[in-house]
């Protein structure tokens, strides 16, 4: 275990933090942003895709005038070619944490990835090494045989893994392949096992929710605005830099999409509608991870007086 982690869990109090997820496009973010101004808080990254530098816009990271309103931690800070698994950056956000609490400040986490969620509040369960053989064999399956041929692989040993990665996420297929066929059970069991009974943290946990369909105008607008935007002469900038369609970072949705206009491949209404369709998709299964989230109380995007009647309750509680 990292010093960060067993700074935390060795405070004898359960340090204090604040989280706000659910679906993208929420507005999570300026939520986040208009709380911290009011109780001295710093907004700490929850997002699997808004690690990555080159994708600022595409990944909706905050912006410059946003970063400006408070303290924000662990965005844009990896390269496109580089790879984070949920262990890793839970260690990265227990270090944060402790320094924000330290500072006497209040750490707001912030994103849609369950996942991180989960392993900063309860840890994950040790997935055991994966020998290299596997890990090339895997590799040139995938390479050999397509990412079509290897999801469905996917869905048959892990049907729950298959649904919430997308057929073309060349990374988080191999992975949860290479899990199966070194360890003899499904990733998502793996992830199903938290270290810990109860969580490291006291915390105030608040879902974002809407129905799909009322999320959907709201979704396609920003996607617009991205478009007119930089997000075209994003993906070109990236792609001087890591012309690799298998680095992590162009796994992310809207940033394959995109480069397939770049490449020749999709015009841009193809790719529009495309980005439009997965973003769905993902705010689908980021709806159905959440649901099962033990401590989630639910709001209506844009409710700010709630959540901050929400939160000073919490705090008054404490």
């Amino acid at each position: 275990m990292s010093s960060s982690l067993l700074k935390v869990e060795q405070r004898g109090v359960r340090p204090q933090i604040i989280c706000i997820v659910g679906p993208t496009g929420t507005g999570k973010t300026q939520a986040a942003i208009a709380l911290a101004e009011r109780i001295k808080g710093q907004v700490v990254n929850c997002d699997s895709r808004q690690v990555y530098r080159d994708f600022p816009v595409i990944t909706a990271q905050p912006t410059g005038k946003e970063r400006s309103q408070c303290p924000h931690w662990l965005y844009g800070f990896l390269e496109s070619w580089e790879r984070i698994d949920a262990g890793t950056f839970s260690s990265q956000a227990c270090q944060v944490i402790d320094h924000v609490l330290t500072d006497q400040g209040m750490p707001i986490l912030v994103g849609g990835t369950g996942l991180y969620l989960k392993s900063i509040l309860y840890g994950l369960a040790q997935i055991p090494d994966i020998p290299e053989e596997i890990r090339k064999r895997v590799c040139q399956d995938y390479s050999r045989l397509g990412p079509d041929h290897m999801h469905a692989w996917l869905e048959t040993v892990d049907p729950e893994a298959s649904v919430r990665i997308h057929a073309r996420d060349r990374q988080r297929i191999t992975r949860a392949l290479e899990v199966y066929l070194a360890t003899g059970k499904p990733l998502s069991e793996w992830q199903n096992r938290s270290r810990m009974a109860e969580p490291r943290f006291d915390a105030c946990q608040i879902g974002l929710w809407t129905e799909l369909e009322q999320l959907t105008p709201g979704l396609e607008s920003r996607i617009d605005r991205m478009l007119s935007g930089s997000a075209l002469a994003e993906v070109r900038a990236a792609w001087s830099r890591c012309p690799d369609e298998s680095a992590p970072g162009w796994s992310g949705i809207g940033c394959r999409e995109l480069l397939q206009v770049h490449l020749g491949r999709l015009s841009l209404p193809e790719a529009r509608e495309m980005w439009l369709k997965n973003t769905r998709a993902y705010a689908k299964r980021q709806m159905t991870w959440f649901k099962k989230h033990k401590g989630l109380t639910w709001l209506r995007p844009g409710h700010m007086d709630a959540l901050k009647r929400m939160v000073d309750q919490w705090l008054e509680q404490r």
